[in-house]
């Protein structure tokens, strides 16, 4: 009876892992289709000379030979990919959770109320249009009026194409738009913290809200941190400003998905993009290794 009564348990476990493997199908479908597929293309791609109307020839490295060492334009976009990226990337996670957790303080009108108005940038993607109004090169942009009739300046000053002022203009819109899923993740998170540990520690001795966060709070959201933290990555490395022109001037704000979309879409050197593709993904995979990692001594 034993060995018919094991058998008849492995059946209904088998039976209990296919129907969660056909529950899961639909998106593990969408996953292989979507992203999975679409990444080993481009890898695959990235050893090839194709302009999409003759098939791919095999051209070995050369594709990343150009990249590293013949497209200095290439060099530019990868120099302020990774400035806008260590910039705005920690500065918007960290804004993110800061204002999350201050928001977790009201009560729930208020907390509603405010949260919407941080995640609306992320709803309006079109609302960026405001701040080609604020910094307009005429006298009429808001900011060069407001500087003219304050008599700071005597000629108005063109924010967006002058290469001293348009890269930190891209960082100051890019993190405002930065409160996205990940915001909502911490707002999520924070409400669902268990009460009982900060009375708990509250008994042990903990003796400031810094303790708090640290000790108590930061353990309890340690997947809602490394979701927001997903999200900081790949939005810090697939900035594409067009606001200050495509290309801007002197390729200021150029970042490697304009160049992607140049060369691919334009120029149609799709072997060409997919390997500088690889290259910015090999960028974010670093990125958010070196994240976890160090969210995961954080929320020890």
């Amino acid at each position: 009876m034993k060995p018919a009564k094991t058998l008849s348990m492995r059946t209904q476990a088998r039976r209990s892992y296919l129907s969660h493997y056909a529950m899961m199908s639909p998106f593990l479908l969408a996953f292989l289709t979507f992203t999975i597929l679409p990444i080993l293309a481009a890898i695959l791609l990235s050893f090839t000379d194709f302009n999409m109307l003759q098939l791919p020839s095999f051209v070995g490295m050369d594709n990343y030979i150009r990249l590293l060492f013949e497209d200095d334009v290439y060099m530019i976009a990868l120099k302020n990919t990774l400035i806008l990226a260590l910039v705005t990337g920690p500065i918007g996670y960290i804004l993110s959770f800061v204002i999350a957790w201050l928001i977790n303080e009201l009560g729930y009108r208020l907390r509603v109320l405010f949260t919407f108005f941080m995640y609306t940038p992320a709803l309006c993607g079109g609302a960026v249009t405001i701040w080609a109004y604020i910094f307009s090169s005429d006298s009429q942009g808001f900011l060069n009026d407001i500087l003219l009739k304050l008599g700071i300046i005597s000629d108005p000053i063109s924010w967006l194409t002058n290469p001293q002022y348009n890269l930190v203009i891209v960082m100051i819109i890019t993190i405002w738009g930065s409160f996205g899923t990940g915001f909502l993740s911490f707002v999520s998170g924070l409400q669902s913290l268990d009460r009982t540990y900060f009375e708990a520690a509250a008994i042990d001795g903990l003796r400031n809200r810094w303790q708090e966060l640290y000790y108590v709070t930061f353990p309890q959201m340690k997947e809602f941190l490394l979701f927001g933290a997903v999200q900081s990555v790949s939005s810090a490395f697939s900035i594409a400003p067009t606001i200050t022109g495509n290309p801007s001037t002197n390729y200021s704000t150029h970042t490697l998905v304009l160049h992607i979309s140049d060369h691919a879409q334009i120029r149609y050197e799709m072997g060409y993009a997919s390997a500088a593709a690889v290259v910015l993904f090999i960028l974010m995979m670093a990125a958010w290794i070196g994240t976890k990692k160090l969210l995961s001594k954080v929320s020890a």
